[in-house]
């Protein structure tokens, strides 16, 4: 069958859970055509496509008839466009023509081979029906304001029957639905129809005498769902039996949704093992601890599977029985290929640059795409699998993007958020993206969605003003806790929450903290204070400015050598004095985009120090290797000056862990922090520099280097209390307290504007 439908309180009108079922069916029913018949332009009907709670057309028929185009590809459908194309005038004619007659406003709104006006149905004269008359113009008028002048023959329902014909589909097969006397024409062509409840009065008085038109009760969707059983389109068994089974809902009332699993699997002796993570990640333990309490709960996540090894997969692990004795993993079965791709080419490849703002560095490929999307596919499948009903699913970062459009479909009872951990870009950047429309139609799909910092919220706000129409419901200033004008990535105020088609989306700004118990436990450990005492007698009479990053060109570590090289040669006094500690973490080892910047790195590493060094004494040690957290405890200990100088990025735990480890020994270093990271918005008591500009990166080390004590101390107790204060526990209680808030908005929201 057709399905023609008007927009506008029709197949974007009546309840929700009439929607979602009519959505559904289309979805399901590979025998249903959709069409979207409006008097809307293309580009207003556009964002539509990129909503993924609502089906795709399979054809667009707009501009009041006057543009027909086929609905995947959005390009004319021949030979009708160029029938139509024939027997339009042309819009500066028809403009001027009109210019004569007072009482017509030209409509601000899209719109091709057709002139729009709002008037009083007094403007609508004679003489204008003459003057069209012999432009070869139709005059449409309705719902007493809106004029449209048409090529000749050309409306909704001419046009519908041109595509009908040129489908050669059976007449008796197509279902019209509408609203409003704009739609009449649709019934004028012989085909079936439903007036959706709550319909204009002229068209259910033009209609009421065609016994193909069914009145329906239900408004919008739940019209059309009356119409397929009134009509019989589904057969004897109806609407029901065409719809897929959902499947049972699982019993997890929070779904953790992140690309790690909670423990690491290792092979020893031909035995696999799941031991606690080693890494000093400190978001883990914290997304563990809301399931403490005995919370049923989830954690959805990939490992790898080798079918051809004897072992079976298992999808649900226990995590920890003793200590969250309710949470399971729930494993996603992914191959090797699947994980590279997915993980370490596609993400690290098309989206990590674009996300930092390299975009010339980005390589987009379409099958990478398609993997990445039959990897989100897998893991809404599986989260929808393990929510109980009205659960709150908690998604992490970018390489989830798409899961909120395969997950909302399947599951439109849950609460879903999301929280970016990296650092979301400007407009103009994010839309290098060939898939813009559809991550960001995914991301609508949330309740709610957080970010580190404001910046990068509004950001987001920005790239939705490209894609979809956005209202700014709330909004809030940044400050006390955010810095406004003070560091390139500060904001005064920041959106709170959005309207995109009728849903509402909760925006938040959330920092990740440190646990700060757990810095203090290694401080407190004899190995670390050996460790220190080491460090000191081998750097004794130097000043110390470290530097600790993973091997990345966002990380600046380059420009950041060339800039200590410069402070050596504008300050000479500092040579023999002041010593640069590198410690850069390599990329894994499949990763080789990174393979020139580490030569580029040690080249200029060997020239300064062969141009620099003396007996006793090394400019620049470089360290090129992971180093466990208890050992770069005690290397932040005994720094003088952390010098964090990223291009961009989306937050730095490192600047958090050297303040946290400074103010628990009640020290005096200085953190000098890139004001492109967005803990520079939220630390106030660093010293910040550009990043891009050699000459402040190198005359902030230096005032770094000479502060006085007082102000070293106070800097440090400003940056401690906040880190102290915002830890990890209590960013993710914000979260999900926000999560939690802004739901109840969003249902508050659709109750005000049903």
């Amino acid at each position: 069958m057709i399905l023609a439908t008007d927009l506008d309180g029709t197949f974007l009108g009546g309840d929700p859970d009439n929607r979602q079922r009519l959505y559904q069916l289309i979805d399901a029913h590979p025998g249903i055509k959709l069409v979207f018949v409006t008097g809307r332009g293309l580009e207003v009907v556009v964002p539509l496509l990129s909503d993924p709670a609502i089906p795709r057309p399979d054809y667009i028929i707009c501009d009041v008839g006057a543009t027909v185009v086929d609905g995947e590809t959005l390009q004319a459908v021949y030979p009708l466009q160029s029938d139509i194309e024939a027997t339009w005038p042309g819009e500066q004619v028809v403009l001027q023509s009109m210019a004569a007659f007072p009482g017509l406003e030209r409509q601000n709104v899209p719109q091709q081979r057709r002139c729009s006006y709002f008037c009083e149905p007094g403007a609508v004269t004679e003489e204008i029906h003459r003057v069209a008359e012999k432009l070869g113009c139709d005059v449409l008028f309705s719902a007493d304001m809106y004029l449209d002048l048409l090529p000749r023959g050309v409306n909704k329902g001419s046009t519908l029957k041109q595509l009908v014909t040129h489908l050669e589909a059976d007449f008796d097969d197509v279902l019209v639905a509408g609203d409003t006397l704009n739609d009449l024409s649709m019934y004028e062509q012989g085909f079936k129809g439903v007036c959706v409840g709550e319909s204009e009065p002229g068209l259910l008085e033009a209609t009421g005498d065609r016994a193909k038109v069914l009145h329906a009760k239900l408004s919008g969707c739940g019209g059309i769902l009356e119409a397929l059983g009134h009509f019989g389109f589904l057969g004897p068994m109806g609407i029901d039996s065409e719809l897929p089974g959902l499947g049972i809902k699982g019993k997890a009332d929070l779904v953790m949704v992140y690309h790690r699993l909670p423990y690491e699997e290792v092979i020893e002796d031909g035995k696999l093992i799941r031991r606690p993570p080693s890494s000093p990640n400190g978001i883990l333990p914290t997304l563990l601890s809301f399931f403490a309490q005995g919370q049923q709960g989830s954690w959805v996540a990939w490992s790898i599977h080798d079918p051809r090894k004897d072992r079976a997969f298992e999808v649900h692990t226990q995590v920890d029985k003793q200590r969250y004795a309710n949470l399971v993993a729930a494993r996603v079965a992914l191959s090797k290929n699947d994980v590279d791709v997915f993980y370490k080419r596609f993400s690290k490849e098309a989206f990590w640059p674009t996300l930092h703002t390299f975009w010339e560095r980005a390589v987009f490929r379409e099958e990478d795409w398609a993997v990445f999307l039959k990897v989100n596919q897998l893991f809404a499948e599986r989260t929808a699998a393990e929510a109980a009903e009205g659960a709150v699913v908690w998604l992490h970062d970018y390489n989830l993007w798409m899961v909120p459009a395969y997950l909302r479909p399947l599951r439109p009872d849950l609460t879903i958020a999301f929280f970016h951990h990296t650092y979301f870009p400007s407009a103009d950047v994010f839309n290098v993206l060939p898939w813009r429309r559809e991550i960001i139609g995914s991301l609508l799909q949330c309740d709610y969605i957080g970010f580190h910092i404001p910046r990068q919220s509004e950001n987001f706000v920005d790239v939705i003003r490209g894609v979809a129409p956005v209202e700014a419901l709330t909004s809030q200033d940044c400050a006390p806790r955010f810095l406004t004008y003070g560091c390139a990535v500060g904001l005064d105020r920041m959106t709170r929450s959005v309207a995109v088609h009728g849903r509402h989306i909760g925006l938040g700004a959330h920092p990740v903290g440190l646990d700060v118990g757990r810095v203090k436990e290694v401080i407190d450990q004899p190995e670390c204070q050996q460790e220190m005492e080491r460090l000191r007698a081998q750097l004794k009479g130097l000043r110390v400015v470290l530097s600790v990053e993973r091997l990345d060109y966002t990380k600046g570590i380059l420009a950041k050598m060339l800039a200590f090289e410069a402070l050596l040669e504008a300050h000479p006094e500092l040579v023999g004095k002041v010593s640069l500690l590198t410690i850069c973490v390599p990329a894994a080892a499949e990763m080789t985009v990174y393979d020139t910047l580490l030569q580029q790195i040690e080249q200029a590493v060997g020239r300064i120090n062969g141009r620099f060094s003396q007996v006793g004494w090394t400019p620049v040690h470089f360290f090129y290797r992971a180093f466990p957290f208890r050992e770069l405890i005690a290397y932040y200990l005994m720094a003088d000056v952390m010098w964090i100088t990223p291009l961009r990025d989306g937050l730095n735990l490192v600047a958090k862990e050297y303040v946290a480890t400074q103010g628990l020994c009640e020290g005096n270093g200085v953190l000098v922090l890139s004001e492109f990271a967005g803990a520079a918005a939220e630390l106030h008591g660093a010293l910040l520099t550009n990043p891009h500009d050699p000459h402040d990166l190198r005359d902030t080390l230096y005032v770094g280097l000479t502060l006085g004590k007082a102000d070293r101390e106070s800097r440090v107790r400003s940056m401690f209390a906040i880190v102290q204060h915002n830890d990890i526990k209590r960013w993710g209680d914000e979260f999900l307290q926000s999560v939690h808030e802004s739901r109840q908005e969003g249902i508050k929201y659709l109750a005000e504007n049903a």
